[in-house]
């Protein structure tokens, strides 16, 4: 306990890390929700909570700020819960553990939670500080925006009342968001029977690891290896070349993260045992020099194990990679309007089986309407040729940038009198929840920034020390300056 409280703002980092002792895996929120009631109830503060859990808590202004328009700080109270495989670690119970390396805190062997923990940070650290100019202010606490958004869907209309909303989940100090992309799952599922194994097979299992993984958003655009893809490259093969046959396949877990690794385990007959493992050793000396420059830490390892007593039937081996070798992924439009930003792309999430079916999850997004329905379709073919039952998500909106924003112009203005240089003003390829406060308070004034967040949704992510102390004032002076 208290390893960050020596960093700058020390109520934001102690804050922090008693946020990091509560477990918060999205969809679990409910000790969170209760730690943030008993925070409101312990320093005298209006809170309430709606039919889903997101939390709303308010502090009144300060003295000569009394007419001053409220403001609403928002930030989601759940985490992705990634690991190294070696680390053992349970995210419905265990604490988060915290350290600083250098310039940048991390974690043991799994994600920090630092998106959006460190938003909520500063939402406590202003509502309990005495020494802050600040309007009314408004603190909204959604839950399940990493898997769902479910918490911004089920947001209802006269839940807080201010017109200017602030989103503190933005991992690029120095940027001001002020549009994201609109998002949509598309969902496969192959029915499966079992057959009886070769007799006498070579059985192996291969697996790809050491990706960096990643946001499927922020980091889509990196070149960034996808464990799914690359497995299944291996596998492809095999089944045409070799008679592979496929017992057990896993690959990714979140459709929000780039796979980071995957595995199989497979049967070759005998005579093709050498010419497996040749092939293993020629892919993965390929694929090395393909992502030498983004993926220096690749690793796969194909080694035997005992033969397993079933396969998957091989009509739905054949139809489900082939699929997967099929299925786009990545970048697939830059933005026409906006220089730089990733106008479309598609992650082919994970590989899950089942007891009777493989379940792949894809995500889709753009910042054009029309561009995430074509995308989110092209996969729903692809799976759909294979013979898949396949479905779409309901999806969520983008938030259309508006360059004329009133609060855009004052967080601009703050930003260049706090440290001298122009803040870049960008759309994020990210999924905000701005897009859905816009449905449910047309006309909302929204802005997102935040401190500098890398490797979010991995167990590398880590969250730089001094970009959280730009953050603060930044923040604290534009709550001074909204009038």
């Amino acid at each position: 306990m208290n390893k960050l409280s020596h960093l700058e703002p020390s109520s934001v980092w102690t804050y922090f890390e008693d946020i990091c002792q509560v477990p918060r895996p999205s969809k679990k929120e409910e000790k969170i929700i209760k730690f943030l009631m008993d925070f409101a109830e312990k320093h005298n503060l209006e809170a309430k909570k709606d039919h889903i859990g997101n939390v709303l808590i308010k502090k009144g202004a300060t003295e000569g700020k009394e007419h001053v328009k409220a403001v609403v700080l928002q930030s989601h109270i759940d985490m992705v819960c990634e690991k190294n495989n070696e680390t053992k670690f349970d995210f419905d119970n265990d604490a988060i553990k915290p350290w600083v390396d250098g310039e940048w805190v991390k974690a043991e062997g799994t994600t920090l939670g630092s998106d959006d923990g460190i938003g909520m940070a500063a939402q406590m650290a202003l509502l309990t500080a005495t020494d802050i100019a600040h309007g009314p202010i408004e603190c909204l606490f959604t839950v399940d925006e990493e898997t769902g958004l479910t918490g911004a869907f089920e947001l209802k209309e006269g839940f807080f009342e201010a017109r200017t909303l602030i989103n503190l989940d933005s991992e690029d100090e120095g940027e001001l968001f002020i549009g994201c992309a609109g998002g949509i799952d598309t969902i496969a599922q192959f029915p499966f029977t079992y057959e009886s194994t070769l007799e006498n097979g070579f059985a192996f299992k291969v697996k790809v690891t050491g990706l960096k993984g990643g946001h499927s958003g922020d980091e889509i655009h990196k070149g960034l290896g996808n464990a799914n893809k690359i497995l299944n490259r291996y596998l492809w093969e095999m089944t045409n070349q070799y008679e592979m046959r496929l017992s057990e396949i896993d690959g990714g877990n979140l459709r929000n993260a780039i796979a980071r690794e995957s595995s199989a385990i497979c049967v070759v007959p005998q005579k093709f045992k050498e010419q497996s493992r040749i092939a293993f050793n020629v892919l993965f000396h390929d694929v090395q020099m393909e992502l030498k420059a983004t993926e220096p830490g690749l690793r796969m390892k194909l080694e035997s194990v005992d033969l397993p007593s079933k396969v998957i039937d091989l009509d739905t081996q054949k139809r489900l990679l082939n699929a997967l070798y099929a299925c786009p992924h990545g970048v697939i439009e830059m933005s026409r309007d906006i220089e730089g930003l990733v106008e479309t792309s598609t992650n082919l999430a994970s590989i899950k089986m089942k007891e009777d079916f493989i379940l792949v999850t894809t995500s889709q997004r753009s910042s054009v309407e029309s561009a995430k329905d074509d995308i989110a379709n092209m996969v729903l073919s692809v799976f759909q040729l294979a013979g898949a039952d396949v479905r779409h998500s309901d999806g969520y909106p983008g938030w259309t940038p508006n360059t004329e924003s009133e609060v855009l112009k004052i967080t601009k203005d703050s930003y260049v009198n706090l440290f001298g240089e122009e803040p870049l003003v960008r759309a994020i390829h990210a999924g905000l929840e701005c897009g859905l406060f816009l449905e449910k308070y047309p006309g909302m004034d929204m802005i997102s920034f935040g401190p500098t967040i890398r490797g979010a949704h991995s167990p590398d992510e880590r969250i730089n020390i001094e970009t959280v102390q730009k953050f603060w004032k930044h923040l604290i002076d534009v709550l001074d300056n909204i009038a």
